[in-house]
């Protein structure tokens, strides 16, 4: 197989917040897109992150989730709860050891 052929454009994949907890708290799962392609900084970024660098950790993810249209979700004066971005944040490094 070629290179060339695994080459392609970056796509949304939906992930979703669907523990107990918090389908209790919304009615229903949360969900959120992320490209199924990563540019290499951000595995880097991620592998060079200390675990207790919360805000740095936040800060790269926060670029890294899209609603359905690749809009970013978290936007110039929004945030999302804290429980949940931490939720998110677990969802995404997990889909990125993937």
């Amino acid at each position: 197989m070629k290179l060339t052929q695994l080459a392609t454009t970056p796509q949304l994949v939906k992930l979703q917040l669907d523990d107990a907890p918090t389908i209790e708290e919304y009615g229903e799962p949360l969900e959120f897109y992320i490209h199924d392609r990563q540019p290499i900084a951000n595995f880097i970024k991620v592998a060079t992150l200390k675990p207790d660098n919360v805000e740095d950790i936040m800060l790269l993810v926060k670029d890294m989730i899209f609603d359905e249209h690749g809009e970013l979700v978290i936007k110039e004066g929004t945030s999302l709860p804290f429980h949940v971005l931490s939720k998110v944040i677990t969802k995404v490094v997990e889909q990125l050891g993937k």
